[in-house]
């Protein structure tokens, strides 16, 4: 029997190769790609997220562990559809125009997507207006975007506006992050969400699109 705790446990440990193995293993027993998905890889990467917030694991440990979770998502990928299992979510995710910084917004994206949420990651120094483009025809249910610099971060404004212009900020809910931003600075923009960390942002995000 394909044993869910080992398969979160080689996955906190970004073990990829063990993490595939086992993925199809269980596949080749019939368990539900839901299931593995849920029980074993999601449980994995939560456990990680966790251990992030308390510093307890590290950006690296993060990276491969994530790593790991992606080649056994690779393999439920055609399962899942098949079986109609959606995505909790969808969110439109980039670092803002000016900055070029990418290794927290990947964190981020990486939390959220072992969340179960899908992620359209625009990439670094994207514009206010990409970031409003994209989640309408993406249908997204949040932009989060993130800065490191405090030059970049007013851009993040300039998003909630594009926002309020194109008349869906009841729709669409913005989160903001990154080293410089801060709670108070999200309430003056009129952003919807600030979170701390990548673990948090990737909760909140979860209680968005389920509310």
């Amino acid at each position: 029997m394909a044993n869910m705790k080992a398969l979160s446990e080689f996955l906190q440990k970004g073990r990829a190769k063990e993490v595939k193995e086992l993925v199809q293993a269980a596949l080749d027993e019939k368990i539900s790609a839901k299931v593995i998905l849920e029980e074993g890889l999601m449980d994995g990467m939560g456990i990680i997220g966790a251990k992030f917030k308390k510093n307890e694991v590290f950006v690296p440990e993060v990276l491969i562990a994530a790593r790991a979770m992606n080649a056994g998502t690779e393999l439920l990928k055609p399962f899942l559809a098949e079986a109609g299992v959606v995505a909790k979510g969808k969110v439109v995710l980039g670092t803002v125009k000016g900055d070029l910084h990418d290794i927290g917004k990947n964190l981020v994206g990486m939390m959220m997507e072992g969340k179960g949420l899908e992620v359209v990651d625009l990439g670094t120094d994207v514009p206010a207006q990409k970031f409003v483009e994209e989640a309408i025809s993406n249908n997204a249910n949040i932009i989060a975007c993130s800065a490191l610099l405090t030059t970049t971060m007013t851009e993040m404004q300039n998003v909630v506006k594009e926002l309020e212009k194109a008349g869906v900020q009841d729709k669409i809910k913005i989160m903001i992050g990154g080293a410089p931003v801060t709670q108070s600075y999200c309430e003056n923009i009129k952003a919807d969400y600030y979170t701390a960390d990548a673990a948090s942002a990737a909760e909140v995000a979860v209680e968005i699109c389920e509310a």
